[in-house]
């Protein structure tokens, strides 16, 4: 802990700002990244990304690491600002900038993951890695109506059980 590779040079004081105090935060929790990884919903490679400057996290990683560290009330409402400004600050990689199909190669998506209509989506959202172009990963909203369907399919599953054996 604490031994954190430097920033990117070119970040804006804001994102600096705002990922050092992420870093102490984290640092104070006392876990590793793969055990912060493990207690939210981001893994230990998005957590690497976040903490050396290379992406920004999404709002709810950083509601998660303040959960994780204990920050609460005034204190998570100041962090949530820092982010807010560091986001509106993060250097964007040149295929997020511009470009959308007439751009060069962005092809039927942009060429960015096909968030590119798609306004709602952050643009750092746009160039996850893993997620095939037209496919959005599942976050915590999807997978929750996923265990809440399956829990209805195992629920009438027993019901109809109970009644053919009843």
């Amino acid at each position: 802990m604490g031994s954190w590779q430097p920033l990117p040079d070119g970040l804006p004081p804001e994102v600096r700002h705002f990922v050092d105090h992420l870093r102490r935060l984290k640092d104070g929790t006392g876990l590793s990244l793969a055990a912060l990884g493990a207690r939210t919903a981001y893994s230990k490679s998005s957590w690497q990304r976040y903490l050396n400057g290379v992406q920004p996290p999404p709002r709810h990683a950083v509601a998660a690491l303040c959960r994780v560290a204990g920050l609460t009330g005034t204190e998570a409402e100041r962090l949530a600002v820092r982010w807010e400004l560091a986001v509106e600050a993060w250097p964007r990689p040149a295929a997020a900038q511009g470009g959308g199909p007439e751009g060069g190669d962005g092809g039927a998506h942009g060429g960015v993951g096909g968030y590119e209509d798609d306004p709602t989506v952050p643009w750092w959202e746009r160039l996850e890695e893993h997620a095939p172009p037209g496919h959005r990963p599942p976050g915590p909203g999807r997978l929750l109506l996923a265990a809440v369907a399956l829990l209805s399919v195992l629920l009438v599953a027993v019901l109809v059980s109970a009644v053919v054996l009843g």
